[in-house]
């Protein structure tokens, strides 16, 4: 066995790999993906996801719709499932295929009369999600002094196990049911690569000094794997990334051994034991340098006083008075700082306190140190840094793999790649030479070593800003902040260490289809607080002005009467909308296209014609104007038929009309025109044939 091993089963097992690389690809298709509860049980992965918009939900009554929906390698119950399709949600079901057989079996036996018998943790989601294809009606447990329910005596029962359960306790568990139960059916439906995982944990454990087991801690199987590795070897851990290792560990030719939960990305494996080998190697480089100058008694740790006599570009020639040789202190022995140069830092003549480091006879050269004795004065103001928790002022001088090296009171901090920032910063390199503000975290004193993190003071200083903040904060307060970023449903705004959300509705009186139409990344918008939920610590901003609402601009400047110029925008049956300005429209009505009637608007009007109406009627209530053309079409006169003066006849020359007798006349004459029918031709043509 090496001096590191790592367990061949460590890590993802492949419902959880399969949950999490299709979750991976979903994102570079998908604007809004939400998982039922987290997708596996590790902190990085779930922060990782969440940086690329995927969410957390664990009611689906609370999900949006236009949501895609992932159910995570644990499974839903049945009920989950039949809601979601109630509720027509898309969903992807990532369910591990091992934990669908389980379902299956449940589902069946239950309904086959069954009584149903669970081993494993009831508050795991695997576990709820089993219990949900027997209507939540299993036996649940995982302690062998749990007592079976008695009506399960004289009943068929079926026992299956939670995938990640350790398989002694299944075992024991399984034999008092047998003792108890009358008949029972057994599925052992622990995942065979977790009894592979568990037994390989014991075996490494066994031979190793040191046992690691890397998992989040809420994962259920690497709490077992930690459980198993304990019994097995004393000195065992359980952490969740390589910051959680002990900085005073003993590793001196100790055996270490590695493994790793089911929802443990390989990436957090690789850091943990790139993490332990530099221990190991530092350790050894450590002992070979106190083997090769601590061998050495002559003279060798003196402190004296010397004179420089020469200054050189990478050393500093000392006199050491009484001695027959001169010191020689390089100039990383003088600083740690890279950027200072020998003459920045001493001149011919200075006397200073050097540290003999070695001395060779053979060469007639003397070693120094001025770092050893500003080490020692540095260690004391740094163990009370540490003891006192202060903020110290650090410049970061060296990038090494894992974070960086930062000097403070002259002595070298190191500061984990994750502990510089707040959000984890891809190029170290960028910030050497730059200083930050850092507490100590954990110290060495066999060593010497320390710990540094800016982090614990970013967060706490963004923990007093959001305090701050949300007592501060009501409902129409204004903010000024900049936009973080776009969403296809609006953009984030920074409020000053809260983000808040303005809706693309509340971006622009418009109609607009994506937040870029009217912001980016980095504009400074003045928004107002529209609605607060304290308890998810959402925000949600207006933006628009009511002064820029088109409504407000149309009262001030249409009047019924006016006559506007508008475009057609949309027909319908009863009649036309017209765009009288951006967002203002008003509705021509059949009866008033035109001046005549018509059976249908598209008669005379089409999408895109511009016309001139008349405004008849506005409501601003409702928001409604009423436009007219035929109001503008002048009516057809008609000519008058001037009446003929009637002249008048002289009452002398009237002559009386007997009526009765008018009528017996005309009636006479209607009858003299009556004209009698001759026959036709053919007619007479067919009779004469007769008589021949």
């Amino acid at each position: 066995m090496d001096r590191i091993t790592v367990a061949k089963s460590a890590g993802f097992c492949y419902g959880v790999s399969r949950a999490v690389s299709k979750t991976f690809e979903l994102c570079k298709t998908e604007d809004r993906i939400i998982t039922l509860g987290d997708l596996i049980h590790n902190r990085q992965v779930i922060e990782e996801l969440s940086q690329k918009g995927v969410s957390v939900c664990d009611d689906v009554e609370e999900i949006e719709e236009g949501s895609l929906v992932v159910i995570r390698a644990h499974g839903v119950g049945e009920a989950v499932i039949k809601r979601l399709e109630e509720r027509n949600l898309r969903y992807i079901d990532l369910t591990c295929p091992f934990v669908k057989k389980i379902h299956k079996i449940v589902k069946e036996h239950y309904e086959k009369g069954y009584k149903i018998i669970i081993v494993g943790d009831k508050n795991h989601p695997e576990v709820i999600g089993i219990n949900g294809w027997c209507n939540n009606e299993a036996f649940i447990t995982y302690s062998i002094d749990d007592k079976f329910p008695e009506e399960f005596a004289n009943n068929d029962v079926c026992i299956v196990a939670q995938t990640t359960i350790n398989k002694n306790i299944f075992v024991q568990i399984v034999q008092n049911a047998k003792n108890t139960c009358q008949s029972t059916l057994i599925f052992d439906t622990i995942c065979g690569a977790t009894k592979e995982r568990q037994e390989e944990a014991k075996s490494l454990a066994a031979q190793s000094d040191i046992m690691f087991v890397i998992g989040g801690a809420k994962s259920s199987n690497s709490q077992k794997l930690f459980e198993i590795a304990k019994s097995m070897c004393k000195e065992s851990y359980f952490i969740e990334n390589f910051e959680d290792i002990p900085q005073n560990i003993y590793l001196k030719k100790r055996k270490i051994g590695i493994t790793a939960g089911a929802s443990t990305p390989g990436s957090i494996i690789e850091e943990v034991f790139t993490t332990m080998d530099e221990k190991i190697k530092n350790e050894e480089n450590f002992a070979e340098l106190f083997e090769q100058y601590g061998s050495k008694t002559l003279n060798n740790g003196d402190i004296i006083d010397g004179t420089v006599v020469e200054v050189r570009g990478n050393e500093v020639i000392v006199d050491l008075g009484g001695f027959k040789y001169n010191g020689q202190l390089a100039l990383d022995q003088l600083t740690d700082d890279p950027y200072q140069k020998t003459t920045d830092l001493v001149k011919e003549g200075d006397t200073i306190t050097v540290y003999v480091v070695g001395v060779n006879d053979a060469e007639g050269k003397v070693v120094l140190s001025r770092k050893k004795l500003v080490a020692m004065e540095s260690w004391n103001k740094i163990k009370a840094a540490y003891d006192n928790g202060d903020v110290l002022t650090a410049k970061i001088v060296k990038v090494v793999k894992g974070g960086v090296v930062a000097l403070a009171e002259s002595y070298q901090i190191f500061v984990p790649a994750k502990q510089i920032a707040l959000r984890y910063i891809q190029d170290l390199e960028s910030l050497l030479n730059t200083e930050i503000d850092v507490k100590l975290i954990d110290i060495d004193e066999k060593r010497k070593r320390v710990v540094g993190s800016a982090r614990v003071l970013l967060a706490a200083q963004k923990q007093e800003v959001e305090d701050k903040f949300w007592a501060e904060c009501e409902v129409g307060k204004e903010y000024t902040g900049a936009v973080k970023s776009l969403t296809s449903f609006g953009a984030f705004v920074d409020l000053g260490g809260v983000d808040g959300l303005v809706h693309i509705s509340e971006l622009s009186w418009n109609k607009i289809k994506h937040p870029s139409e009217v912001v980016k990344e980095g504009d400074v918008l003045t928004v107002y607080v529209k609605d607060i939920n304290a308890e998810t610590k959402k925000i949600s901003l207006g933006f628009k002005k009511a002064e820029d609402n088109p409504w407000v601009i149309a009262q001030n400047t249409l009047h019924v009467d006016d006559v506007v110029k508008c475009t057609i925008v949309r027909i319908m049956p009863f009649g036309a909308f017209a765009q009288i300005m951006p967002n203002i429209d008003g509705l021509i009505h059949i009866s008033q296209i035109a001046d005549r009637r018509i059976d249908k608007p598209e008669d005379v009007l089409t999408i895109g014609d511009e016309v001139e109406a008349k405004i008849t009627e506005i409501n601003w209530e409702t928001r409604k104007i009423s436009l007219s053309i035929r109001a503008l079409i002048a009516p057809v006169v008609k000519e008058e038929v001037k009446e003929e003066p009637v002249e008048e006849i002289p009452a002398d020359e009237v002559v009386p009309v007997d009526i009765e007798k008018f009528i017996a006349e005309e009636a006479a004459a209607e009858a003299a025109e009556e004209v009698v029918e001759e026959p036709a031709v053919e007619e007479v043509a067919e009779e004469t044939t007769d008589a021949e």
